[in-house]
């Protein structure tokens, strides 16, 4: 019986372990084998190419569309733009002068008044008709002219009488204007012709203001309707160039320049030339002006003058003067008229201390009219110059 009991125990122990030994080998089915295990690994890092290999090309990674990248917004930054200078449209120039008679009665009415006191006298003695004589003179009206006002003056007289304040400022005036030439041709010739633009020569000395009435000259003619261009043909005179060509552009007037120290005489065959391209009306020529002597500078600028005449005719030689250097301007007008033809003639800085009678005296030095006088330091103050309008205001209401 012992010996059965053993035996079932036995048995028992036998199941349970060959039970046991069937679940680990199905454990050991179902978890995969160490070596088929995941690994993980870095990518491996590009060798270098030997000597003689070529680079291996390098991945692409994969195209994404525009809508599967997101982009920042781009900042927009303006691009710089550089103003043009404004160009400036000058009031016409038709009645200028009476507009600004005002400057030139302040400093121009002793010489009106002084005439007039003098000839209000109840007796014009010698003495009263000596001191007429030395009023003209002192106002530069010059020698021969002012003993031809006075002889003049002295025959009307006789045959008036009677003389009421009105009266004389009518004789005066009526004089003053004769002398100073009324029926003279004082247009600035400015219009386009076959040949090509109107070609017109600034000349004069330097401190004048030759440069910058070429300026206000090129305002007078843009603001009559002419188009303009400047020739920049003093190249010794450092800056003068750039101040022509800023006078230019406020009128929209194209500059031709050259190199500083350069040839006067190409600038102006230049600045002609292009007139011509571009179908102007005027070319306006700013010269040299270091010296007014007879050599080297006077010479230079007849070479201008001739060069500038291959393209055709010179239609203007104006002569800018110094209205405050009085009987030393007309000094520089013979040198100059030695040189060139002038044609006309322009009195700056008449509403100063300058004396009326210069205008006079320069006309019959010469015997070319006054164009143009200038009569402040404002951009508009160049006025066409007339006759009774200046007597006008030399002898006051």
């Amino acid at each position: 019986m012992e010996y059965v009991i053993l035996a079932v125990v036995i048995a028992v122990v036998a199941v349970g372990a060959i039970a046991g030994l069937v679940v680990s080998g199905r454990r050991r089915q179902q978890l995969p084998p160490k070596s088929q295990a995941p690994v993980i690994t870095a990518p491996p890092t590009p060798r270098e190419p030997a000597v003689g290999e070529e680079a291996a090309p390098p991945t692409e990674e994969p195209r994404r569309t525009v809508e599967e990248v997101q982009l920042p917004e781009a900042e927009v930054v303006p691009e710089a733009v550089e103003e043009a200078p404004s160009v400036e449209i000058p009031e016409p120039t038709a009645g200028r002068l009476v507009r600004l008679r005002s400057r030139l009665s302040r400093s121009q009415n002793s010489l009106g008044k002084g005439l007039l006191s003098l000839l209000s006298r109840e007796h014009l003695d010698e003495d009263t008709w000596e001191e007429i004589e030395d009023t003209l003179l002192t106002a530069d009206v010059g020698v021969a002219p002012t003993q031809e006002l006075v002889e003049r003056l002295r025959t009307r007289v006789k045959v008036l009488g009677t003389r009421t304040p009105d009266e004389l400022r009518a004789l005066l005036r009526e004089e003053l204007v004769e002398l100073i030439g009324k029926d003279a041709d004082r247009v600035v010739r400015s219009t386009k012709h076959e040949e090509g633009p109107a070609v017109v020569l600034v000349v004069g000395v330097n401190g004048v203001g030759k440069t910058t009435t070429t300026g206000k000259l090129a305002r007078v003619l843009v603001a009559d309707g002419r188009s303009v261009v400047l020739g920049a043909a003093d190249t010794f005179r450092a800056a003068a160039a750039d101040q022509l060509q800023t006078w230019g552009e406020r009128v929209g007037a194209r500059t031709v320049r050259g190199p500083e120290g350069g040839d006067p005489a190409s600038v102006a065959f230049d600045a002609v030339k292009e007139g011509i391209a571009e179908g102007v009306d005027t070319v306006l020529v700013d010269t040299a002006g270091r010296l007014h002597t007879k050599t080297g500078l006077m010479d230079e600028l007849g070479k201008v003058k001739r060069v500038v005449e291959k393209h055709g005719p010179v239609d203007e030689v104006l002569l800018v003067l110094d209205a405050t250097t009085g009987q030393n301007g007309l000094v520089q007008a013979r040198v100059f008229a030695e040189v060139v033809d002038i044609t006309g003639i322009v009195l700056t800085k008449l509403d100063g201390t300058a004396k009326g009678g210069i205008v006079i005296a320069v006309q019959r030095e010469l015997g070319v009219p006054v164009k143009l006088i200038g009569l402040g330091e404002g951009a508009d103050d160049l006025a066409p110059f007339e006759p009774g309008a200046f007597v006008d205001a030399l002898i006051g209401d």
